[in-house]
């Protein structure tokens, strides 16, 4: 495990918060040179610690108005063959492989509720291997 000082930690909060904050901001509120803040993101991204840069939409203001977390149990021989084939799904906009409730969580976007029904019974629940599909409609997403 590579280890991360305070003023690592703190570049990491800043860029969580907004990817696209400029060095010499992070530099002048964490109080070093922008080519140190410039050579500890190359570092935090060698070593694995800042694995890319992303951005977060509003699934709404793109036409997409139903958002599910949904539980996925599947046969244990058939799992990285399901795995592979919902990981593919472009409705699928994030993907966890869990030790709770269910084996697999998923992310999925759908442009109403007959479209998310839609995917969650006909492109996931009648794979070969699925054994239950358990959605959680997103009302709000509060952080």
């Amino acid at each position: 495990m590579a280890y991360v000082d305070s003023k690592n930690m703190k570049i990491l909060e800043i860029l969580h918060k907004d990817a696209r904050t400029p060095n010499t901001e992070i530099a002048r509120e964490i109080g070093i040179s922008e080519a140190a803040v410039r050579k500890r993101i190359k570092k935090l991204e060698a070593q694995g610690i800042i694995t890319r840069y992303t951005i977060e939409v509003n699934p709404e203001k793109i036409g997409f108005s139903s958002i599910s977390l949904t539980g996925i149990d599947t046969e244990p021989g058939l799992f990285m063959s399901i795995v592979q084939q919902i990981r593919s799904m472009e409705e699928v906009r994030a993907m966890y492989l869990t030790s709770g409730d269910h084996m697999i969580m998923a992310e999925i976007w759908g442009k109403n509720g007959m479209d998310l029904s839609k995917i969650l019974t006909e492109k996931i629940g009648k794979l070969k291997g699925v054994k239950k599909v358990c959605p959680a409609i997103i009302l709000e997403k509060i952080k």
